[in-house]
């Protein structure tokens, strides 16, 4: 049984807004959370230990990453090739200089010969003797449309059959690189790469250059007894029939709010061959909060804007408060007060959004003409009130009350 750590997706070097200046270290606070998702990950490989670690790609938010981000995703490498535990560094989109021509910021290991450590920058079959056995790896890096077709064999082709030929290019690759595969050896696929069945989260707007969307039949073949994956930064299991599983395990901190709601973590995987069991780990990464406030209708809108704020756990967060007001309504809001109720955050923003008078409350659903039950027409106008939520449920139950004794009568 080969025991094997995937991970994903580090980003080493992002959301630096998101943070402050730690004064003890003069890093910001977001890098130190990085390397400490990062170094729960190397631990667990460690005190296992893991036969084998797969990192499925991008490392930074880009190529050429200033050095103290370098030097943070290296001192944690290194501990791997002081273990002695092999790792596959997978080059992602985010890790390719111009969009794949002019290298790619991991291979830097291969040239300084880390013991132990292959970078997975080609399509390619790689035999690799650990401590329980081999495992073959296929490396499948990001590939770009570029990559596999020239301006000259695209002439005259409509964008579907393009569509169509890089992924039958591709299906050759891969198929060449499997005919190479002993079939007495567990094998993985380690890829890089957008699957047509996967849920797409940040990495839609953080992607360098674009790619295209492989279909699920060139991964799920019968070679491969696990298929690990990156890119995706939502963790997710692409095949449940789990034969063989097709796993992202999403990224391992959160990048920005449209993570807010996501698990990060890493999958633990034990492997042989024709058989993958996997679990994913959950990380104790930085929550973020958003609280959203609308105050155009509040008679007192500092007061519902501070109990907004008291309801959420917002200690070591990051947060941001969006409210809606109207201009009349601005000097009822103290900067101070709303400062100091969020002070117990890690960073925070607020975001004002002014909204006009005439377009108040309005709501299509009880407009002239419309023929709409009583409750439900109170339900549609307290949904808009958030001065009454501490007392929507009596109003809806007294409501209630009202209309079945009109009935009664």
């Amino acid at each position: 049984m080969i025991k094997i750590l995937h991970l994903s997706d580090i980003h080493m070097g992002s959301g630096f807004s998101h943070g402050r200046v730690n004064p003890v270290t003069g890093l910001n606070t977001r890098l130190e959370d990085f390397v400490s998702s990062l170094s729960k990950c190397i631990d667990r490989a460690i005190e296992e230990p893991v036969d084998l670690v797969l990192f499925g790609g991008d490392a930074f938010p880009d190529a050429t990453p200033p050095p103290v981000v370098q030097e943070a995703f290296a001192g944690q490498f290194r501990r791997l090739a002081d273990a002695k535990i092999p790792t596959v560094l997978l080059v992602g989109n985010h890790d390719q200089h111009s969009q794949g021509q002019g290298g790619a910021s991991l291979c830097i290991y291969r040239t300084l010969g880390v013991p132990g450590f292959i970078v997975g920058d080609t399509l390619e079959v790689h035999r690799i003797e650990t401590r329980n056995g081999p495992v073959q790896v296929v490396t499948l890096p990001w590939i770009t449309r570029s990559a596999l077709m020239t301006k000259s064999d695209t002439e005259g082709m409509s964008l579907s059959d393009v569509n169509q030929e890089l992924i039958e290019r591709l299906r050759g690759g891969l198929e060449r690189q499997i005919r190479q595969l002993d079939p007495e050896v567990p094998a993985v696929l380690l890829a890089h790469l957008m699957a047509d069945r996967a849920e797409y989260g940040a990495e839609r707007f953080l992607a360098v250059g674009k790619g295209f969307t492989i279909p699920m039949y060139l991964l799920v073949r019968p070679c491969y007894d696990y298929v690990a994956l990156g890119h995706v930064h939502r963790h997710q299991n692409l095949n449940p029939s789990n034969d063989p599983p097709v796993i992202y395990p999403g990224s391992i901190e959160r990048v920005d709010f449209s993570e807010q709601k996501e698990d990060k973590g890493y999958v633990m995987v034990e492997l042989e061959r024709g058989r993958a069991e996997w679990q994913f780990c959950p990380l104790p990464v930085r929550a973020f909060r958003t609280i959203e406030v609308n105050l155009s209708e509040a008679a007192d809108p500092q007061a519902v804007l501070l109990k907004a704020i008291a309801k959420r756990e917002i200690q070591d967060a990051v947060v941001r408060l969006i409210y809606k007001i109207r201009k009349e309504q601005l000097d009822g809001i103290d900067s101070t007060a709303l400062h100091r109720a969020l002070s117990e955050a890690h960073t925070y923003t607020i975001q004002p959004e002014v909204v006009s008078s005439e377009a108040r409350a309005r709501l299509p659903e009880l407009g002239a003409g419309a023929s709409v039950d009583p409750l439900e027409a109170l339900k549609a106008y307290l949904a808009n009130r958030e001065d009454l939520k501490d007392i929507e449920a009596d109003l809806l139950l007294a409501a209630q009350s009202l209309l079945e004794g009109e009935a009664a009568a």
